[in-house]
């Protein structure tokens, strides 16, 4: 136990040390710190985007490939969706996949489609949005 204690005081230790000789007399300035682009794509908006003509054109445009029956896969493939303040679709990835061609299909079925756009106040915006594509053999 005091093993333990001794390591955590040498890391609490070290750790001090580093941050005033990083931040010796200068305060914190762009040279010290990590600066985050900011996303131009909301995480949500008062109007989500919604594909023109419902959920329902998603799945008009998917087709189920033929590696996928023959393995018998089936599930649901998460993506993640950037829609422009135009509605069209800038970009797709896929967060979890199932394979055998089904991940491709989802994004190119999804790519292919014109949304509403999201709005904030009356406003069309940028945003990113995760759907599931469900494949599922009848």
């Amino acid at each position: 136990m005091r093993r333990f204690y001794t390591a955590i005081m040498g890391i609490f230790a070290v750790f001090i040390i580093t941050a005033s000789t990083v931040n010796a007399g200068q305060g914190l300035t762009a040279s010290n710190i990590m600066v985050y682009e900011e996303d131009p794509y909301l995480p949500f908006a008062e109007v989500m985007p919604e594909p023109v003509g419902g959920l329902e054109e998603i799945y008009k445009k998917v087709t189920y490939p033929e590696v996928a029956k023959r393995l018998g896969i089936e599930g649901k493939v998460y993506v993640l969706i950037y829609v422009n303040e135009s509605g069209s679709v800038d970009d797709v990835k896929v967060i979890k996949g199932i394979g055998g061609g089904c991940d491709e299909a989802a994004v190119n079925a999804i790519k292919g489609l014109k949304f509403n756009p999201g709005k904030n106040a009356g406003s069309a915006v940028k945003v990113k949005m995760s759907l599931s594509v469900v494949f599922k053999m009848k």
